[in-house]
C-alpha cells in the first residue's frame, strides 16, 4: 500500500514539472511572435544588406511593386524591393509585410505569376538568368513574405531567417 502512494506522488510531481515547463515554453513563444509583429520590412532588409551587397540592384517604390506583382497597396503594411539595374538581369529581392495574415497566400500567388513571367522571358534568351529564376527563394515567416532571385539568394535567405 505504501508503494502505491509513493508511485502516485512521483507521478504527480512529474506531471507538475511538465505543466510548469509547458507554461514557460508557451510564454516564450508569445514574446517571439510579438517581436516578429513589431519588426518592419525595412529592418529586415537592412539586416540582409549587412550580409549581401545590393549595390548592383536598384530600390523600388510602391508603383514598381504594383507593376511587377499586381499587389493591392491596401494589403501591405511595409515592404522593400530591389530589382536588377538592367532588364537583361533577373535579380530581385522583395520583403513584404502584409497587414493581415489571410493575405499571405494571395500575395505569394501573385509573386508566383511574376516568377512564371520571368521564366518565359529568360528561359531561351538568357539561360544563366533563367537558372537564377529557377533557383528562386519564396517563403514566409509570420506576416512577412520573402522573395529572392540572385546568385546570393541563399545568403539573403539566411539573413532573413536570422532577422527573427
Amino acid at each position: 500500500m505504501k508503494r502505491y502512494g509513493k508511485d502516485i506522488r512521483t507521478f504527480l510531481a512529474v506531471m507538475f514539472a511538465l505543466a510548469v515547463a509547458m507554461s514557460l515554453l508557451s510564454g516564450c513563444s508569445g514574446e517571439k511572435e510579438e517581436a516578429v509583429e513589431k519588426l518592419s520590412a525595412v529592418e529586415v532588409g537592412k539586416r540582409i544588406e549587412q550580409e549581401v551587397n545590393l549595390d548592383h540592384m536598384k530600390p523600388g517604390d510602391m508603383s514598381k511593386l504594383q507593376k511587377l506583382y499586381q499587389i493591392d497597396a491596401d494589403s501591405i503594411e511595409d515592404f522593400i524591393l530591389f530589382t536588377a539595374s538592367s532588364n537583361v538581369k533577373a535579380d530581385e529581392l522583395a520583403i513584404i509585410k502584409v497587414k493581415d495574415a489571410h493575405q499571405i497566400e494571395s500575395v505569394k500567388e501573385k509573386i508566383s505569376h511574376r516568377i512564371d513571367a520571368q521564366t518565359v522571358k529568360f528561359k531561351d534568351y538568357r539561360p544563366e538568368e533563367f537558372f537564377l529564376i529557377d533557383k528562386h527563394v519564396l517563403k514566409t515567416k509570420g506576416p512577412f513574405i520573402f522573395f529572392a532571385v540572385s546568385k546570393e539568394a541563399d545568403q539573403m535567405e539566411r539573413a532573413f531567417d536570422y532577422a527573427f
